[in-house]
C-alpha cells in the first residue's frame, strides 16, 4: 500500500487527475510507526488536503470559445456586416474629389439641437445633373443665384441632409475677409506685412 501512494507522489500526473484520499482509505493506508514511509505518508495527507481547491483553481480554462457548428450555420447563426455607405455619394459614385456646379438658391438651416444659430447653405445643381444641398464655410459669403462655384465632400454635422462643403476662393465664391488661422480652408492670402519707410 505504501508503495502505491509512493507511485501516486512520484508519478507525473496532474492535479485534476491525481486521485484523493478519502478518509477510510487513508485510515486504511496508514503504515505503522516503525515503517521508514511514516513520515512520508502524513506530509502526504497533508499535501493532498489542500488538493479540492488545487482542482477548483485548474478547472478554469482560458481557451478560445468553440465555433458554431455547420447547422447553427445554416440556421443563420452568423450575421453579416452592413455595407459602409459614402458620405457624399455624388461625387462617391463617380470618382471626384471635387465637382463644379451652379447655384439654384442660397439659404440658411437652423442646426440640430444642442445647438443653434443659422447656418449657411446652397442648393447646387452639380455638373452631372445631380441637385445637392452644400454647406458654406467661413463668415460671410458673396454668392447668389446663378454664382458658379465648387462642391468637395464632407458633411455639415449638426445640418440634416448637408452633405457637401463649397470650396472657398474657388470660383465666384471668394474666401473669407480678416481671416488669420486656418487660412488655406478659406481661400484666404497671407496678409502682406507694412512697410517701414
Amino acid at each position: 500500500m505504501a508503495g502505491t501512494i509512493l507511485r501516486h507522489l512520484l508519478w507525473p500526473a496532474p492535479l485534476a487527475r491525481r486521485p484523493l484520499l478519502t478518509a477510510a482509505s487513508r485510515h486504511a493506508s496508514t503504515a505503522p510507526a516503525s515503517s521508514p514511509f511514516a513520515s512520508s505518508t502524513s506530509s502526504t495527507h497533508g499535501r493532498l488536503a489542500l488538493a479540492p481547491s488545487l482542482q477548483q483553481s485548474a478547472a478554469f480554462s482560458t481557451t478560445a470559445p468553440r465555433a458554431a457548428t455547420i447547422n447553427q450555420v445554416l440556421r443563420g447563426a452568423r450575421k453579416g456586416k452592413r455595407a459602409r455607405h459614402a458620405v457624399s455619394p455624388a461625387l462617391a459614385n463617380i470618382h471626384c474629389p471635387a465637382l463644379k456646379g451652379v447655384c439654384l438658391r442660397v439659404g440658411v438651416v437652423r442646426p440640430k439641437k444642442p445647438n443653434s444659430g443659422e447656418r449657411k447653405t446652397a442648393r447646387v445643381k452639380l455638373s452631372t445633373g445631380a441637385v445637392v444641398s452644400a454647406y458654406i464655410p467661413g463668415e460671410g459669403h458673396n454668392i447668389q443665384q446663378h454664382s458658379v462655384v465648387l462642391v468637395r465632400g464632407g458633411r455639415a454635422q449638426d445640418c440634416p441632409g448637408v452633405r457637401y462643403h463649397l470650396v472657398r476662393g474657388a470660383l465666384d465664391l471668394g474666401g473669407v475677409a480678416n481671416r488669420t488661422s486656418s487660412r488655406s480652408k478659406y481661400g484666404t492670402k497671407k496678409p502682406k506685412k507694412a512697410t517701414v519707410g
